[in-house]
């Protein structure tokens, strides 16, 4: 099989490139990244020689349907998996088009390229696969109790939310109105190595190295079911070799933490790992609540257990330590990543905040 993946110069993307490499020596990848502002090469340095030889990297961008439609013709690809995507919250809050357009307009080019290519080559009845990674934040918000499960009404709060869950629609209606091959997936929140300063973990761990105020959005007891990314590419991984046509799996880590929490441990962390007495809880400042702020997110990931065996192998303290020792240990991509639009980006819209 001929996998493309899209979005592989990201967090999850990247990831999981190495993660399908590794267990699958027969297969390649073609990988594809439009390479903005999150999307970093680096990401993929690591890959071995022999690695290397199963991987094809193109630039291109999802919503443009040429670019898509030429990859489908010069690469035998017969499964897709989309993981490319606006993701950053607070970005769709200040420009919620370019999320529109990566989410749903790039999601449909896709579909669309895979539906006549498919068809053509005959490669729709020969297993042919598309799968589409999307998040649990299109549920939108919890209570104290209960959890999501697939069959969970879709509520989303933000730009960001509502342009998945749009997504995800175009994706179910390929499968009902063509009968083409998909499956969804909806994840919790990750971490791990890789991820782009601008989400709360790295950005605790930026901050707190530079010695930075540390913002924390309203009191900090929101809750998310956090889940270390290894574990969510052997999810994703599993999903595609042998989830249900059709269907939509949870992916969650069993692990719910208010923020606030994760943020006090962090610091320990990093206290502790770099004998820096002056990494303190000091450094967190409390600043007001963004707009649209989920309050508590916790999946319920029982239908992949019990229909595919899956389940999360990583505990979260063990895999927090690894994520705050790797950021420890690789301070020169954080300096890299973090010019250029990052900087500029907060420099215009939260500078009162000390990013």
């Amino acid at each position: 099989m001929t996998l493309l993946v899209t979005g592989v110069a990201g967090f999850i993307g990247s990831n999981f490139v190495y993660h399908y490499l590794d267990r699958h020596p027969e297969r390649t990848i073609t990988g594809i990244d439009n390479l903005s502002y999150a999307g970093n090469l680096d990401n993929l340095s690591a890959l071995t020689d022999e690695q290397q030889e199963r991987f094809i990297f193109v630039k291109a961008d999802i919503t443009n349907p040429d670019q898509v439609g030429t990859i489908f013709e010069d690469y035998p690809v017969d499964g897709v998996i989309n993981m490319a995507a606006e993701t950053h919250v607070d970005r769709s809050i200040h420009d919620p088009q370019v999320f529109l357009k990566t989410n749903i307009l790039g999601t449909h080019v896709l579909l669309e390229t895979a539906k006549h290519s498919w068809q053509k080559r005959g490669a729709w009845k020969k297993g042919a696969k598309f799968l589409q990674v999307s998040t649990d934040e299109v549920y939108g918000t919890l209570g104290e109790s209960g959890f999501f499960s697939e069959a969970t009404p879709i509520d989303p709060h933000s730009p960001y939310s509502a342009s998945k869950a749009s997504a995800d629609l175009i994706v179910k209606a390929y499968h009902d109105t063509y009968g083409m091959p998909v499956t969804i997936t909806r994840c919790s929140n990750n971490y791990g190595a890789y991820q782009f300063p601008e989400k709360l973990i790295p950005l605790v761990i930026t901050n707190a190295l530079h010695h930075k105020s540390i913002p924390v959005y309203g009191d900090g007891k929101q809750v998310r079911d956090w889940l270390y990314v290894e574990d969510h590419c052997r999810a994703i991984d599993l999903v595609f070799e042998e989830g249900r046509t059709g269907e939509t799996y949870n992916i969650g880590g069993n692990t719910e933490k208010e923020n606030i929490i994760i943020i006090k441990e962090i610091l320990r962390l990093l206290e502790t790992m770099t004998g820096d007495t002056t990494i303190t809880q000091e450094l967190i400042s409390f600043v007001k609540d963004r707009p649209g702020h989920d309050r508590r997110y916790a999946i319920d990931a029982s239908k992949i257990r019990k229909e595919l065996g899956w389940s999360p192998r990583v505990p979260f303290q063990e895999g927090i330590d690894q994520t705050v020792r790797w950021y420890i240990d690789h301070q020169d991509w954080m300096a890299r990543v973090m010019s250029g639009e990052y900087r500029d980006f907060y420099a215009k819209n939260y500078n009162n905040r000390n990013f």
